[in-house]
């Protein structure tokens, strides 16, 4: 079961939750199908602007991109608590990221990006963000966006 101090340890961090960010297109930000809470792709945004737009391997840095990652899970935990009207109790763990890396095709620094977002969530979760995920290198993404992460966790029923 997840630490009843998620919001303790954010706070720590020194993390406030934004605000759910609004689907942008035709879908739904999360879905609750039995014991799982499905996030869609969340973008790195933070106070309303994207962290970092462009290339990995090109116009945006390692650092940039793991930071961007890192914000990108801040959302996703931002549409957890809303999905689950308020609170993170229900969360038992996290499953599993699927990330996304915009990059230039010499680009293979994906895993390391990614890690932004998975050590928020072990900090933020303990044992129970630890997970599976994948980290892919694309062409682009949604608003020039250089990192995109979805995610699934198992909730209590």
């Amino acid at each position: 079961m997840i630490p009843q101090n998620a919001k303790t340890k954010l706070k720590e961090l020194g993390i406030t939750l934004p605000e759910a960010a609004k689907p942008v297109a035709n879908y739904v930000p999360a879905i609750i199908a039995g014991s799982q809470l499905i996030i869609s792709g969340q973008l790195p945004f933070r106070d309303g602007k994207l962290v970092a737009t462009g290339l990995l391997g090109q116009t945006v840095s390692l650092e940039q991109g793991t930071e961007a990652a890192r914000w990108c899970m801040v959302n996703i935990i931002a549409q957890a608590q809303a999905a689950l009207d308020g609170s993170l109790g229900r969360i038992k763990r996290l499953i599993r990221l699927g990330g996304f890396v915009a990059s230039t095709p010499d680009f293979t620094n994906q895993p390391q990006v990614i890690n932004g977002a998975s050590d928020l969530a072990v900090a933020v979760f303990e044992d129970a963000g630890k997970h599976a995920r994948s980290a892919v290198g694309v062409a682009s993404l949604p608003l020039n966006a250089a990192v995109e992460i979805e995610a699934l966790f198992e909730i209590a029923t």
